[in-house]
């Protein structure tokens, strides 16, 4: 019987989300006939919040076939959650169970984490697993309910694809803040879009489809010294990405530009500047735009076209409070999110700062990639991008020290003016389905002259730069408050960011 099932187009979907887990479909098929029978194949159902319901139930039948026997108390040792009224009609009571939960439409399941790390050490010693059991409240026939937020969607519809929240604990507050898909102006940051400042040597107007089929790259290709930052398969090429790692990693052996009256180095008291520390001149990737021939599939336009991944925000286990992971399989040079917020000029910023000093906050991203091409940078154009208020999924991203997954690249689209890009995040390594997805802030724990004092970094790499002893600080889960101070903080403090 399983091999026709596999004829159906819906069971093959079905396969395919659990093979991504490293689920053989020999323990899928099985499960998955039996919740279509309990359900009467209604695979709405089944495919609630990307096939949950499936993966989840996979798992706690592994889990049962571990017990020795069974156990008179069904539930004990599982989450017991009630089932959502929208699908107790179609699910029915389970027959022959324990007296635990007689008269209850109850689902038993673990936390989809904590499963797939259960079933990851089962497949890996093919032993018994050792199961972390967090505390839960507990019902008085001495099952443990779970308390569980979620979220479906986050944007509310304004990404591609649904992005959902969730909360196994239960008991943190879901953070407030406007879902915005594109940068906006906030008020006087100078961001002039116009077809008429577009010169014909900055697009490709006599292109025609996809313009990485092209015999030849054409003017768009040209920042990237004639070759374009993409494959085909619309992936970072490893050259191009491993030179920008090389950026990150010593920044000090690339050419910086210095500037003679630095914004970010503006006493606002005094109307002085300090000596400027110079900013790195990073490589960018320029998209095609509006001005070119080329079509909205072409190969060279991926930034733009949004979010394709599948992601999730939920609460870390870590102590690192929300954070992002993906529910698929993303390969070295997956673009994964853009970096969204409010464009504000640096003494807005400051002045909010100032204002908002006792408030929790995202810590804002200077846009500096390319201040050497402004002949005079003004206040107006030296421009941040602030996610505290208005900002995207890319505001939960946690830090993680030399080792993270992510990396931050400038994006050229709409805009020749450098004073303005895109930030846009992609992978630096293949990352599988359920990993968290982290970035590099590149902050100096060991700078204790700066106004703005560094969290107690929680990321767990072997190769954190925190090392000040336990117990000497906070954690990066916590959103650190704006220091008041007189100088507007450096090109490391703007780097931090925080839910």
């Amino acid at each position: 019987m399983q091999p026709a099932m596999l004829i159906d187009e819906n069971v093959l979907d079905a396969c395919e989300k659990t093979r991504l887990l490293n689920i053989p479909d020999e323990k899928t098929l099985p499960v998955l006939r039996k919740l279509l029978n309990e359900s009467n194949e209604d695979w709405d159902i089944i495919k609630l919040d990307n096939y949950s319901a499936l993966i989840d139930a996979i798992y706690s039948a592994e889990e049962e076939k571990k017990q020795s026997g069974g156990s008179s108390n069904g539930n004990r040792g599982k989450h017991v959650v009630d089932t959502p009224a929208s699908l107790r009609k179609n699910v029915k009571k389970s027959e022959g169970s324990s007296n635990d939960n007689r008269g209850k439409n109850v689902a038993v399941i673990d936390s989809p984490a904590t499963l797939k790390k259960n079933y990851e050490t089962r497949s890996a010693t093919s032993g018994t697993s050792t199961k972390v059991v967090q505390k839960q409240p507990q019902l008085s026939n001495g099952a443990r309910k779970r308390r569980y937020k979620k979220i479906s969607d986050i944007s509310k519809g304004s990404e591609s694809v649904e992005i959902s929240l969730v909360d196994d604990v239960g008991t943190e507050k879901v953070p407030e803040f406007t879902y915005i898909p594109h940068n906006i102006v906030y008020q006087n940051a100078y961001v002039h879009v116009s077809l008429a400042r577009i010169s014909d040597q900055d697009c490709c107007a006599d292109c025609k489809g996809d313009c990485l089929s092209a015999d030849f790259p054409c003017a768009c290709a040209r920042e990237t010294n004639g070759e374009y930052a993409y494959t085909k398969e619309g992936l970072l090429k490893e050259e191009f990405l491993d030179t920008c790692l090389k950026m990150k990693k010593a920044p000090d052996t690339f050419n910086k530009f210095y500037c003679q009256e630095c914004p970010l180095e503006r006493d606002h008291d005094k109307g002085t500047h300090a000596k400027c520390d110079g900013h790195l001149i990073r490589k960018f990737i320029k998209e095609c735009w509006r001005k070119c021939g080329c079509d909205m599939l072409c190969g060279n336009r991926v930034v733009q076209r949004g979010i394709k991944c599948e992601l999730q925000v939920y609460f870390t286990e870590e102590g690192k409070g929300w954070g992002i992971r993906t529910l698929q399989d993303l390969p070295k040079g997956t673009f994964v999110c853009e970096y969204i917020g409010e464009i504000l000029t640096n003494t807005e910023l400051y002045e909010r700062n100032i204002r908002c000093s006792g408030e929790r906050h995202t810590y804002p991203v200077t846009l500096d990639a390319d201040w050497g091409s402004e002949k005079d940078l003004k206040d107006e154009e030296a421009l941040c991008l602030d996610a505290t208020k208005c900002g995207n999924v890319a505001r939960f991203v946690n830090h993680r020290c030399e080792d993270a997954n992510l990396i931050d690249i400038p994006v050229e689209i709409e805009t020749p003016d450098r004073h303005y890009y895109h930030i846009a995040f992609f992978t630096i390594r293949d990352v599988k389905a359920m990993d968290e997805l982290t970035w590099d802030y590149m902050i100096d724990f060991s700078d204790e002259s700066h106004p703005v004092k560094a969290f107690r970094c929680c990321c767990g790499s072997e190769l954190c730069r925190d090392r000040k002893p336990k117990g000497s600080g906070g954690k990066s889960g916590e959103r650190r408050k704006i220091v008041p101070a007189k100088k507007q903080p450096g090109p490391k403090a703007v780097a931090l960011k925080r839910k």
